[in-house]
């Protein structure tokens, strides 16, 4: 998405996430990336033909869309984890689970920074539609959400995530949820084994002279 030029709004919300990014490592407060991605399932329609010696594998152009499903991702930069969880579907149930499943793989944090794109699903009301109040406020105390500006996804490290596991894992046809969670559950492990960490360097300061026209313009 193309950024607005000289709004102050996105300025601000830009600059928060980047500050937030800088904040130094620290395993009481950490700093995790939410994202999702929907995958559509497909099978085949006739059986492929497996690579052979000078040849490659080949598979129908045909194929059978068998339904869709959706692949939360959180990854902490700064530690190289990235918990992910495939459903069926992406309700504001499955958001506000997903938040739960997050708080418990942090059990000692005395708060969690979650940065998440600005949908309409992305909001602390989701806790109160799935949990009972007293969980919904326990969870809403341990969180902070920090939402990336309308138009500003790609400051979401989790997206970078995302792009990585499309990339490696599920750029071909998977014709079912099973697979699907199987082959995420495989990657992931291998991802964490080698703590595989995104190095962000983009930086307030970068933003003001590099995206100087995202910026309200002063005169003088």
């Amino acid at each position: 998405m193309i950024p607005p030029q000289r709004n102050a709004d996105f300025a601000a919300g830009m600059e928060h996430v980047l500050d937030v990014y800088q904040r130094p490592y620290d395993e009481n407060f950490p700093v995790v990336c939410v994202d999702e991605t929907p995958r559509q399932l497909i099978g085949q329609t006739r059986t492929p033909v497996p690579a052979a010696p000078g040849r490659p594998a080949r598979e129908d152009y045909e194929y059978r869309r068998l339904g869709t499903c959706n692949v939360f991702m959180a990854t902490e930069p700064l530690a190289g984890r990235r918990p992910t969880k495939v459903t069926e579907r992406k309700t504001k149930t499955d958001w506000a689970r997903f938040l739960r499943d997050i708080a418990e793989r942090y059990p000692d944090a005395t708060r969690i920074t979650l940065v998440m794109d600005n949908l309409n699903t992305h909001r602390p009301g989701a806790l109160y539609e799935t949990f009972e109040p007293a969980e919904a406020k326990a969870l809403r105390d341990r969180l902070e959400f920090v939402h990336t500006p309308k138009h500003g996804s790609w400051l979401n490290v989790a997206e970078v995530e995302l792009n990585v596991m499309i990339r490696q894992c599920l750029n071909r046809r998977i014709d079912s949820i099973d697979v699907l969670h199987t082959e995420v559950a495989a990657w992931q492990a291998a991802r964490d084994r080698i703590t595989a960490k995104v190095n962000w360097q983009f930086t307030t300061d970068d933003a003001r002279i590099k995206l100087k026209r995202l910026y309200p313009a002063f005169d003088g």
